[in-house]
């Protein structure tokens, strides 16, 4: 404990001592300092191999935010808490444990050189035992998911959906499957209504990690 205490404040210092040489290499909301950006993983990892971060800047010449996560391990989620809760006071920028709700929904993402719609993907769900189990349908799945950029658009849009937090601790298991022709027969809805179903359930479902299957 002591000594993962001890990284920590060993990344934020190194943050301090270099976050104003990463803010003079933006470029289109972008920071391209990738040898720094590296250094800062690198000493991530030291503390939690999960941990992750990106930043993101507010339109215009809002403030910049560093969002911190966990790839979606509910096993690293107190490691994200310690690490924000330590974080140092620099002006101008805004350290947070997890992608929160976007508001409004992007209506598309990016992931490489593609771009996907949030209206190509709906859902199905089940509350069994306090435990939400969501099903996300899409057109010609593959056999393999591995390497399927939609499935990573997907998980772009559950985060900004319902948030990073909720995603983790209340959704029990996470299961894909093929669009049927007629999804209204199967009694799916689109994605973008997710929010909403998800709220009015909530007080129904119980903490609890995540299961990808």
């Amino acid at each position: 404990m002591i000594e993962a205490r001890k990284k920590i404040l060993s990344f934020w210092q190194q943050v301090e001592q270099t976050i104003d040489k990463l803010l003079t290499s933006e470029s289109e909301n972008q920071f391209d300092d990738e040898s720094l950006l590296l250094e800062y993983s690198k000493s991530l990892r030291s503390i939690d191999t999960n941990l992750t971060f990106h930043f993101e800047r507010d339109e215009g010449e809002g403030g910049v935010e560093m969002i911190f996560g966990c790839d979606g391990y509910p096993e690293s989620i107190s490691s994200v808490l310690s690490l924000v809760g330590a974080a140092p006071d620099i002006g101008g920028i805004s350290f947070v444990a997890f992608n929160h709700r976007y508001d409004p929904v992007p209506a598309t993402v990016n992931f490489g050189d593609e771009q996907f719609e949030l209206e190509e993907f709906w859902f199905g769900y089940r509350i069994e035992d306090g435990r939400y189990h969501l099903d996300i349908y899409m057109h010609d799945l593959p056999d393999s998911l591995d390497m399927e950029p939609r499935i990573e658009a997907v998980m772009i849009y559950l985060d900004a959906l319902i948030g990073e937090y909720d995603l983790m601790t209340r959704v029990t298991t996470l299961d894909w499957y093929a669009l049927p022709v007629d999804p209204i027969d199967f009694v799916l809805q689109p994605l973008s209504e997710l929010r909403n179903c998800f709220d009015q359930q909530r007080h129904q479902i119980s903490p609890i990690g995540l299961t990808y299957h």
